[in-house]
């Protein structure tokens, strides 16, 4: 399914014979915004600069996230799965023994959400500054 068909299929206004669209994140009907926001939620962006690193199973992904739910992990990996972004690799051996890593197109993304993770990082002394003097302005 192209760019046109994903919009009209999602309300856009790309008709047939016309040229597709640029996605845009603006117009609220535009499947990028999705895409964002499985990209930008709170687990998905961990689980992006996690596996920038290495590949992970399952429960080494879920303590190395420290925080998120087996149920958020599962459906965070499944949805960044269908998306593209991650390659799930089920070996068939007992007990059974689940790896994922990133495909490219994931590696592409993750890099850039782990330049954001560690600019938050980096940055968090200023932030904190920023609401305390927010707070002490607005302060009733």
């Amino acid at each position: 399914m192209g760019v046109r068909d994903e919009l009209r299929s999602h309300g856009g206004t790309a008709a047939a014979g016309t040229a597709e669209p640029s996605p845009s994140v603006n117009r609220a009907e535009c499947p990028s915004r999705g895409v964002l926001e499985h990209v930008t939620s709170r687990w998905g962006v961990l689980v992006l600069a996690a596996l920038l690193e290495r590949s992970f199973r399952f429960s080494e992904l879920r303590r190395e996230i420290g925080g998120v739910s087996e149920k958020m992990l599962a459906q965070t990996l499944q949805t960044l799965e269908r998306d593209g972004f991650l390659h799930r690799d089920a070996k068939p051996v007992i007990p059974p023994r689940v790896d994922y890593s990133l495909t490219p197109m994931g590696r592409e993304v993750a890099q850039q959400v782990w330049v954001l993770t560690r600019w938050v990082e980096k940055r968090l002394d200023d932030v904190f500054e920023a609401r305390d003097a927010y707070d002490g302005a607005h302060a009733s």
